[in-house]
C-alpha cells in the first residue's frame, strides 16, 4: 500500500512571496457578457441618437407621411421638409404629393418648422399656393421666419418682403423683459445658435427669466452677473451670423434700394466675425443698387 496522507505529506497551497503580485482572479462567462454588453450599449446609442436625429438620412415615402404629420417631435417634421427640398433639386415630380402639406405647415405652431417651411417653399416658384403662402408669413412672429419668406419670394420675383430682409442684416437688441438682477450671462463674442441662452434675469428675490436670443449669430455685448437692470433696459446685441447677412445681400443684389445702403455698408468694413465672403456679397451688391438707380 502507498503511504498514508498525514499533514506532513498533504500538498501545501503555498501563499505568494513578499512582494510579488497575488494571482488576478479571471472573469466569469456572465461578467464577460455583461461588460461586452455594456461597451456595445455605449457604441450603439450615440449611433442610434444620431440616425434619428441625422437630417441626411433618406426617408422612405412612407417615413415622410409619418415625419410630416409627428407632432411630438418637431425636428422629425424638419427632417421630412429637409428631405423634400432635395427631392425638389432633383426635379423629382413625385414631390408635389406632399405640397399641401407644406402649405399646412406655414402656420404650425413650432418656429423652427416654420423657418423650414417658408425656406423649401421658396424652392419652386411653381408651386401652387406657394407664393400666397409665404407672402402670409411675412407677418410673422418671428424675425427669421419672415425673413426665410422674404428671402424665398424673391426667388418669385416679388419684392415685398424687401424690409423684412434689409432686417437681417440688423443686430438684435435685446431688453430686459422686467427689472431685475442678471445673476448668469455668456461672454461678449460668443457664438450662439437661434434660441441659444444668453442670460438669466432673476426677479421676485427666487424667480429667474431665461434670455434667448431669436436669431443665429455673435454676442456684441451683454449685461454681466450682477447688474442690475429696469424694465426696457438694454441687455445683450446678438449681431446677426455670417450666413444670414450672406442670403440677406444676395437677395438685395436684386431688389435692394438706395435707403439700404447704410445696413449694406456696414458690412463691407473689416469687423471681428465678418468673412470675406460677406464683405465681397456686400459690395457687390451696393454696386448692383447704384446700377439700378442710375438707369
Amino acid at each position: 500500500m502507498g503511504t498514508p496522507l498525514t499533514q506532513e505529506t498533504m500538498p501545501q497551497q503555498t501563499e505568494p512571496a513578499e512582494g510579488q503580485p497575488k494571482p488576478k482572479r479571471s472573469m466569469t462567462g456572465t461578467q464577460k457578457l455583461l461588460f461586452f454588453a455594456t461597451g456595445w450599449l455605449i457604441v450603439l446609442m450615440p449611433f442610434l441618437f444620431w440616425w434619428n436625429t441625422w437630417f441626411g438620412r433618406r426617408l422612405s415615402d412612407h417615413e415622410l407621411n409619418e415625419y410630416l404629420r409627428d407632432d411630438k417631435r418637431p425636428r422629425h417634421i424638419q427632417q421630412a421638409l429637409v428631405q423634400i427640398q432635395e427631392r425638389m433639386s432633383r426635379h423629382d415630380a413625385a414631390v408635389k404629393t406632399w405640397y399641401p402639406e407644406l402649405l399646412r405647415l406655414s402656420s404650425y405652431p413650432v418656429e423652427e418648422v416654420r423657418n423650414t417651411d417658408a425656406w423649401v417653399m421658396g424652392q419652386d416658384t411653381s408651386g401652387l399656393g406657394f407664393h400666397e403662402a409665404l407672402r402670409k408669413m411675412l407677418n410673422d412672429s418671428s424675425l427669421t421666419v419672415r425673413g426665410n419668406a422674404a428671402l424665398s419670394l424673391v426667388r418669385f420675383g416679388d419684392a415685398t418682403g424687401r424690409p423684412q430682409i434689409v432686417a437681417l442684416l440688423q443686430p438684435e437688441e435685446i431688453t430686459a423683459p422686467q427689472a431685475g438682477l442678471v445673476v448668469d450671462a455668456d461672454q461678449p463674442g460668443t457664438a450662439i445658435h437661434q434660441g441659444g441662452l444668453i442670460a438669466k434675469l432673476q426677479y421676485d428675490r427666487e424667480r429667474i427669466i431665461e434670455i434667448r436670443s431669436q436669431i443665429p449669430g455673435r454676442i456684441r455685448s451683454v449685461a454681466q452677473p450682477g447688474a442690475n437692470l429696469a424694465a426696457g433696459a438694454g441687455l445683450a446685441v446678438i449681431d446677426p451670423a455670417n450666413e444670414q447677412v450672406w442670403e440677406a445681400l444676395r437677395a438685395l443684389y436684386l431688389v435692394g434700394r438706395m435707403e439700404d445702403l447704410p445696413a449694406i455698408g456696414s458690412y463691407q468694413r473689416d469687423l471681428p466675425g465678418i468673412s470675406n465672403d460677406v464683405r465681397q456679397q456686400a459690395t457687390e451688391t451696393e454696386r448692383a443698387i447704384r446700377m439700378r438707380a442710375g438707369q
